[in-house]
């Protein structure tokens, strides 16, 4: 590459930051990671201890899926999957969330199945969840007890998701399984703010089930991943389809050789533009945005009319597609989960039988 990098140069390719900024931040970011990370340390020694306890909910397998890392490995689309398995295989499925960004505090539930509430009311991934797997209950709201008791005596469900549950141990698991994308890794394994953790590799001892988000070509070797003794499940990740603006599915290459404007608002965008790229689309232009964010009138119309100019498709991922106003014409890609190896372990977490059902 020569001359000065463009900007989606930079999100392919980010820049390695100078030695004299890393000295220059080194110490006020030790210090705010080394609080933080006490105030960690110090919780997951309560609960290790047992001078805090994780509240049972018997009679409901609750299976956390969750992260070191903040944002971008990987989770929703493996929540998804194991959603939509455990539906096939007759379980009666919620998924237990937060709800990040959202602006209301109430406590929801519904189904994909139902008129929808609002993104503001129910945040960008519950509305996500429940579009692509109608067949699970969503309940969203930060008690996640309260939530998971609901489940079981109002709506007679067997099994829930815990997303983003693995930092949360209020709630009682009978699984832990920790997504990691292999080309990411831990980064350098610091936590917040100094690197990219909430907790450090050593809590991966926790985990009951590592689910691995294969890298495009041979990972480097990480030796906080090969201390962990859990099983492993190997899975790639890669787009099913194109949905146009009126819901109709395309097939991966109906934008071959068409020029784009990617939209997004990611934690790390450059798998999305790479993925764009991979299906043969011309990425003319990008418009990224902060992870979660919420997209205003003025900002999509400079979209639309930089697209405009370009004469370009605008094209989004789902999570970001579900904050868009209706009527606004973009495209977006669908992505699935493919199991490579470790399909016995991963059915066993599920409590599955170990051969898949014929349906």
């Amino acid at each position: 590459m020569t001359g000065s990098p463009t900007a989606l140069e930079r999100i392919f390719y980010p820049p390695a930051p100078e030695p004299w900024t890393r000295r220059a931040l080194l110490s006020p970011l030790a210090l705010l990671s080394w609080t933080y990370s006490g105030a960690v340390r110090l919780r997951g020694a309560l609960y290790d201890s047992g001078l805090l306890r994780a509240e049972h909910v018997e009679g409901l397998r609750i299976l956390s899926i969750g992260n070191l890392n903040v944002g971008g490995t990987g989770k929703t689309p493996a929540v998804l999957h194991l959603a939509e398995l455990l539906i096939r295989e007759g379980r009666k499925v919620g998924i237990l969330t937060r709800g990040y960004g959202r602006e209301s505090q109430e406590p929801l539930t519904f189904t994909g199945k139902e008129p929808l509430p609002a993104v503001t009311e129910a945040g960008d991934e519950p509305l996500l969840l429940a579009r692509r797997c109608p067949g699970a209950r969503l309940f969203v709201g930060a008690d996640r007890v309260a939530a998971a008791l609901r489940a079981r005596d109002d709506f007679g469900l067997d099994t829930v998701l815990l997303d983003d549950g693995f930092q949360h141990r209020r709630l009682h698991r009978d699984e832990d399984l920790v997504v990691v994308d292999e080309a990411v890794g831990l980064g350098n394994g610091q936590l917040l703010p100094r690197g990219p953790l909430r907790e450090p590799p050593s809590a991966l001892r926790r985990a009951t089930l590592l689910w691995l988000r294969a890298a495009p070509g041979d990972a480097a070797p990480n030796p906080w991943l090969e201390a962990v003794t859990a099983p492993r499940v190997r899975t790639r990740y890669g787009p099913t389809g194109w949905w146009d603006p009126a819901g109709t599915g395309h097939a991966t290459n109906a934008l071959e050789g068409k020029p784009v404007l990617a939209l997004a608002g990611l934690a790390r965008p450059g798998g999305f533009l790479k993925t764009v790229t991979t299906l043969g689309a011309e990425v003319r232009d990008a418009a990224l945005f902060p992870d979660h964010h919420r997209f205003s009138a003025d900002e999509l119309r400079q979209v639309e009319a930089r697209a405009r100019q370009q004469g370009a498709r605008i094209v989004t991922t789902e999570k970001d597609a579900v904050r868009l106003p209706a009527g606004f014409e973009a495209w977006v890609v669908r992505l699935g989960v493919e199991v490579l190896e470790g399909e016995a372990h991963l059915r066993r977490a599920l409590g599955l039988p170990g051969e898949t059902r014929d349906l």
